[in-house]
């Protein structure tokens, strides 16, 4: 029986990916605002819901480490793994405004998590408390509005002879909507069944909550990217991962630490590491203008080599 669920809810991922990015297409069309804008606000806060879920749940369980390992995991397949994959397919663009905003924002982000959450002079975690999450939450507002009102700007000075794309707003805003609902729950019942499977060949539960589970929450991301690449929006698909990150640390993290103080947990200097080199290897690409084949190909190696060292720390 799981493996027909595990084949039903792969089905709902493409199709609700696929809704999903037609919705913000059409949306980004309407109101002339970038496929980028769109990926990142939109599509970005949508796919982030898995680990908001999470977070939150685990913080008022009284996990609140599983927070911060969630968040930092998912950041890192999300550039590593799904960006990597994903330009191996169709090389995805680069635009000046990424490189100068929202990639260094994505970097800057994340370096403030590793110093709120690590002390560095003796290398053991600190904790988020609700001052730094209001910190986090300010930073998520700056962003958003930010975003807008730049993408409004340029809208007005590129004034416009295009003729306004005929869609209906309703419309596309219900496909956003149900392919969201659809794209989610899909991707539930998928990492559920995929871990029960997982047991019934002895598979040992440290292995499968660094892979299924630190993924499982990623697979909205991974699978509106794909679909997006596929429908030539390479810049939707990197708005999407960009943002989503973003919204990971300042949202998510933000959110949960209101509920209870935060702590790293068995999240190491490592991990912190390797979640900024994987933005900055991004930005260094961006000076190029995309994200090549051979990039992507390196970026998934090198998100091979991070879970190979995690796994044998855990052996």
């Amino acid at each position: 029986m799981e493996y027909v669920i595990l084949m039903i809810s792969l089905v709902g991922i493409v199709l609700g990916a696929d809704w999903l990015v037609a919705g913000a297409v059409s949306i980004a069309k309407k109101y002339k605002v970038s496929d980028f804008v769109i990926g990142a606000a939109i599509v970005g806060v949508g796919t982030s819901m898995p680990e908001l879920v999470v977070s939150i749940i685990g913080a008022v369980q009284g996990n609140a480490d599983v927070a911060i390992g969630n968040v930092v995991g998912s950041n890192i397949f999300n550039v590593l793994g799904i960006l990597g994959l994903t330009s191996l397919f169709f090389p995805i663009a680069i635009s000046k405004d990424n490189v100068r905003f929202e990639i260094p924002f994505c970097i800057a982000v994340s370096v403030l998590l590793m110093l709120l959450a690590m002390n560095f002079f003796n290398g053991t975690p600190a904790t988020i408390g609700r001052p730094d999450g209001l910190i986090l939450l300010l930073l998520f507002a700056f962003f958003m509005w930010y975003s807008f009102r730049r993408d409004m700007k340029n809208a007005q000075d590129s004034e416009t002879s295009d003729q306004e794309e005929n869609v209906s707003i309703w419309m596309a805003i219900g496909k956003v909507a149900v392919g969201l609902a659809v794209l989610i729950t899909s991707c539930d019942f998928f990492v559920d069944n995929a871990v029960s499977v997982a047991k019934s060949f002895g598979v040992n539960d440290a292995f499968i909550s660094l892979t299924l589970i630190a993924c499982g929450t990623s697979l909205p991301e991974l699978a509106t990217s794909v679909a997006a690449a596929f429908k030539k929006n390479t810049q939707l698909a990197l708005g999407n991962i960009i943002g989503s990150n973003i919204f990971n640390i300042t949202l998510i993290l933000g959110l949960s630490s209101q509920v209870m103080p935060l702590t790293s947990g068995g999240i190491t200097i490592v991990d912190y590491i390797v979640m900024i080199a994987a933005v900055i290897i991004t930005m260094i690409l961006g000076f190029k203008g995309r994200i090549s084949r051979a990039a992507g190909g390196f970026m998934f190696l090198c998100f091979a080599g991070y879970n190979w060292y995690l796994l044998s720390t855990q052996m």
